[in-house]
């Protein structure tokens, strides 16, 4: 993503903020064992070409199906996985690639909310051995009795009141929620600047899943915190995030705020996406879908050529199976990565070129 176009696009309130973290390019290659002596070595092309800006206060939704590389991205932002190229930058220096003490660092500054709050935390181990080891480890307590105390406190950040009826509780003895606000409640332990959620509440009960959203929208305000939201619903994504990229087979296919995203989406796969999300409105209107659903997201190992998503594509053109589209800014922030709408430039209508490539 060009870092220039999108400071340009931002909204007015968030111009003059300077991203936490930024990613540039990111690529994600796992080589695969190979069983065969003369075989051409292989690999899952995970991520092809990521870029994206968090800010302070503010989240991005990071949206697609299971499999497009969302959780791959997270966990390159994390440091869980090493970019295979691409250029990580916090608070606008370059990430080095080192551990030890510097990789310990950072990672108290970018922290990850896992999908599965049970697998999550050790079973062993009651709630205050899982929110005082952070706080050990950092050196943010000297003595027992703060150290208590800020369990207590962490506690009652994430609404489990009365603290001490939880402290000395086991993972098995709570719910599926309270789990998870013991997950994120650790995650503030180490006092991080960057949140990154990776499907936070898809294994939660319906019941309980907006009660956490909230919660994890009222710490971002009051803390100030940046969010990466790593969901596969579009309709969550606008409700807790500011701005939507979408991603497809590891390829950012459209971004910009949720609003523009959900209401007026441009690229073929969000539109398909918004059709699979449930509407009142248009199960009224009698339209189930907008776009026929083709076929399933491709291989890694040997995906596609250009645009990954013409296989699927019903508006698909020659020049898509030859060349991935080159950014089309389609103005207030709105982009796409998609032919029918040009091949990079500003495009402010946002009209469709029907011509293009044929």
């Amino acid at each position: 993503m060009d870092m220039l176009n999108q400071s340009a696009t931002m909204p007015r309130s968030d111009r003059g903020k300077q991203p936490v973290l930024e990613a540039e390019h990111l690529r994600k290659d796992f080589p695969l064992r190979q069983f065969r002596l003369f075989s051409a070595p292989q690999a899952v092309h995970a991520v092809d070409d990521a870029s994206l800006a968090l800010y302070p206060g503010r989240a991005l939704a990071l949206v697609g199906e299971s499999g497009s590389g969302k959780t791959t991205v997270a966990r390159m932002l994390a440091r869980l996985y090493d970019p295979t190229s691409g250029t990580l930058r916090f608070r606008g220096e370059p990430v080095k690639l080192a551990g030890g003490a510097a990789l310990r660092e950072y990672r108290r500054h970018i922290q990850l909310i896992f999908q599965d709050p049970f697998g999550s935390l050790n079973p062993v181990h009651n709630v205050h051995y899982h929110l005082s080891r952070p706080l050990r480890i950092y050196k943010h307590v000297r003595t027992a009795a703060e150290e208590r105390e800020q369990v207590l406190a962490l506690l009652r950040r994430v609404s489990l009141t009365p603290a001490e009826q939880f402290i000395e509780k086991y993972p098995h003895q709570l719910s599926g929620g309270q789990r998870q606000r013991i997950a994120i409640a650790r995650t503030l332990a180490v006092q991080p600047e960057v949140l990154l959620a990776d499907e936070p509440v898809s294994m939660l009960d319906v019941s309980i899943r907006l009660d956490i959203l909230n919660l994890l929208l009222r710490l971002k305000d009051e803390e100030q915190l940046a969010f990466l939201f790593i969901t596969h619903d579009i309709a969550s994504a606008r409700y807790f995030a500011e701005d939507t990229v979408v991603m497809y087979a590891g390829q950012m296919v459209e971004g910009g705020s949720s609003e523009e995203i959900t209401q007026r989406p441009k690229h073929p796969y969000t539109q398909l996406l918004l059709s699979a999300a449930p509407d009142p409105d248009r199960v009224k209107a009698g339209h189930l879908a907008t776009i026929p659903e083709r076929g399933e997201i491709p291989s890694l190992i040997n995906p596609p050529k250009g645009c990954r998503f013409h296989p699927r594509c019903p508006h698909v053109m020659p020049v898509c199976r030859e060349r991935f589209p080159k950014k089309t800014d389609l103005g207030a922030g709105h982009w796409t990565n998609c032919f029918l709408y040009g091949d990079g430039g500003v495009n402010p209508t946002g009209t469709q070129v029907a011509d293009q490539g044929r």
